[in-house]
């Protein structure tokens, strides 16, 4: 008997042959080694078995030597199942679409809710969405997971606290936090202004309290710029206020700064290649994007999205991954461009520690030096600033 699964692949025949001599007939398939089984009499004259689709051919040529009539009752295998889908195609393919449309939809985004927002918060959040690539029709796997959404949109939006993001089923729902407004300033008590670095007095600006300095002035740090004692000289008593005011003083600052003049690093050289899979837990099914990649040096990025059936997560991941080229590159600089380049940290450095409403005004190299591979420089600049800090009246003064 042949194996059952050899004959399910490769097909077989249900014969039936009526005539006289059918014992001599099979002994001669035996012979000619064309495979029967279930050989069954079914009469004087009537046998019923099992034929190969493979010795079919070989049979036709045998039986022609008997005087037999055949009968070809019935085939069955994956031929004669695959011959009865192609007939009933139709009604597969339709299945098939209707499946893969809904699982194509399943994996669409089709709303997007926002809660804690007001209506002009809202709309610049939609409209941000939108230049992101989120917005309904979409498909899920073309974008990015939630994390980098929450990330990115609280990096796009300076008037929200704190935005939380869920994908439920296919709707993204926003949490939104917005920013209060800036509490009313506090009552401030009686004070004076006084500086807080030494410096050269070029503008006095003053709301409430008596100025103490004038323009071009040198002050000391600590020293009083604007008291918040008002009245006339002769009043034995004077009113304490809280002292206002701007005091722009220029204030002098030394930079040193270091400067390789070759450094080696790396960078993205602009070529990369996109593999996207269908993973099952480990394993790993290529659906675009074949062959090595023959980069010497690389980083990969990898974003998994769950494949969808309505509203159930399948046992499958859409996988896209990138691989980028990275390059070494050595950058060398000349003694006039490391110069030029230190200045400009030096600049950059100073102004990381600035008041925002402080203004550079000049700049001097006070010492530059080439040693070691590496640039040296101290730069003295120039800086307009607030030099005023309130200072607390307190009984007695």
């Amino acid at each position: 008997m042949k194996n059952q699964w050899i004959t399910f692949f490769t097909g077989k025949v249900l014969v039936k042959v009526e005539g006289k001599g059918i014992e001599r007939f099979i002994n001669e398939m035996t012979r000619s080694k064309i495979a029967v089984w279930q050989v069954r009499k079914m009469g004087e004259q009537t046998f019923t078995f099992y034929l190969s689709l493979n010795d079919l051919h070989n049979f036709r040529r045998a039986v022609r030597r008997f005087d037999c009539r055949v009968t070809f009752l019935r085939g069955q295998g994956s031929p004669f199942l695959w011959k009865r889908t192609l007939k009933n195609s139709g009604f597969l393919i339709g299945a098939v679409s209707f499946l893969f449309l809904i699982l194509l939809l399943s994996n669409m985004v089709w709303g997007i809710s926002i809660k804690g927002a007001s209506p002009q918060t809202q709309y610049e959040i939609e409209k941000q969405l939108k230049e992101m690539g989120i917005k309904k029709g979409e498909f899920q796997f073309s974008i990015p997971d939630v994390e980098t959404i929450q990330r990115e949109l609280s990096a796009r939006m300076n008037n929200i606290t704190w935005v939380g993001v869920e994908l439920k089923g296919t709707t993204y729902h926003f949490q939104v936090v917005e920013k209060n407004e800036p509490e009313a300033e506090k009552e401030i008590g009686a004070r004076n202004l006084i500086a807080k670095k030494k410096a050269v007095i070029k503008a006095v600006f003053v709301e409430e309290g008596m100025p103490q300095v004038e323009v071009n002035d040198y002050v000391q740090k600590g020293q009083l710029l604007v008291s918040g004692l008002i009245g006339k000289e002769e009043q034995e008593e004077k009113k304490a206020v809280a002292a206002k005011g701007v005091i722009s003083g220029e204030v002098w600052y030394v930079t040193n700064v270091e400067l390789p003049l070759t450094t080696d690093f790396e960078v993205f050289s602009g070529n990369e290649e996109v593999k996207h899979y269908i993973s099952f837990g480990k394993f790993r099914l290529p659906i675009w994007g074949w062959g090595k990649i023959d980069y010497k040096n690389s980083v990969e990025e990898i974003s998994e999205h769950k494949v969808k059936f309505l509203k159930w997560e399948m046992p499958l991941t859409y996988m896209e991954k990138t691989v980028k080229e990275k390059e070494d590159v050595t950058r060398e600089y000349s003694r006039k461009e490391a110069i030029a380049t230190a200045k400009e940290l030096a600049r950059d450095n100073l102004k990381a520690g600035l008041p925002e409403d402080a203004e550079v005004i000049g700049e001097k190299i006070l010492h530059q030096q080439i040693e070691n591979g590496k640039v040296r420089l101290n730069v003295h600049f120039k800086v307009i600033e607030d030099i005023a800090v309130g200072q607390p009246i307190i009984q007695g003064d």
